[in-house]
């Protein structure tokens, strides 16, 4: 792991977290902090372009794309190593729309699962979770999202609303908006008292979650020019302690 993607007591990162169980990072600081080549970046956002339909919906929606990987990270050795590909599986309790089903979505594509862009987004966010949770082996999975909305169907990038995602830490990073208003990120705590609201505009725009401490969930999307396309792509990535 470079310099830059350490992270050290008293940096403002983990001090956020600490204080809040959630912490945003603007996109040129992520972008600084990441020190990847906007090259490798423009090849990584362009990946989004072939994702494969949600086919998992209960609610028979196809407004959602994605990709999915899932890695694991020991206590003391640097770095991810990505598993055999596995369904994602959610209990009902923390996905009442869509949890208690083995859910298998398309392989995150070889040549972005070993890139520069997600390896250095892994190992920024497990420094943050490895700050929270010292000494942990990680389970880790990576999710590529594209949230699509039309004239008169808007998107919904939580259709399970406000929620925990079952895990110890998350990352969400903004990839690209395309023609599209909406998409306000919530945090709450547990009794559903508004933390704080935000918008996850540009290009590494992240948010990093505390996700035993508070919940989130993201407003419906819709597209500003109905005449043109319009999506909403993300990267979330969650940590949570291997056999927790």
């Amino acid at each position: 792991m470079s310099a830059a993607l350490r992270i050290e007591d008293g940096d403002p990162l983990l001090a956020e977290m600490a204080a809040q169980g959630f912490a945003r990072i603007p996109g040129e600081v992520m972008e600084a902090r990441l020190g990847l080549a906007p090259a490798e970046l423009d090849a990584f956002a362009a990946s989004w372009e072939r994702l494969e339909t949600d086919r998992f919906m209960a609610d028979g929606g196809r407004y959602r794309r994605r990709r999915h990987a899932n890695f694991s990270a020991r206590a003391g050795v640097p770095g991810h190593v990505r598993n055999p590909h596995r369904a994602h599986f959610q209990a009902v309790v923390h996905n009442s729309l869509n949890g208690g089903v083995e859910r298998w979505f398309a392989p995150m594509e070889d040549a972005v699962g070993g890139g520069a862009a997600l390896n250095a987004l892994l190992d920024l966010g497990r420094s943050v979770a490895d700050a929270g949770t010292p000494g942990a082996d990680w389970f880790v999975e990576v999710h590529q999202f594209r949230i699509e909305a039309a004239a008169g169907a808007p998107g919904f990038p939580t259709p399970e609303g406000v929620h925990h995602d079952g895990v110890d830490y998350v990352l969400i990073g903004m990839v690209a908006r395309t023609n599209l208003a909406g998409g306000e990120t919530l945090i709450t705590d547990d009794g559903g008292t508004e933390l704080a609201r935000f918008t996850l505009l540009d290009r590494l725009d992240t948010a990093f979650i505390d996700d035993q401490r508070v919940m989130h969930g993201v407003t419906p999307v819709q597209p500003v020019d109905p005449a043109l396309p319009s999506c909403r792509d993300v990267l979330v990535i969650t940590w949570k302690r291997a056999g927790g």
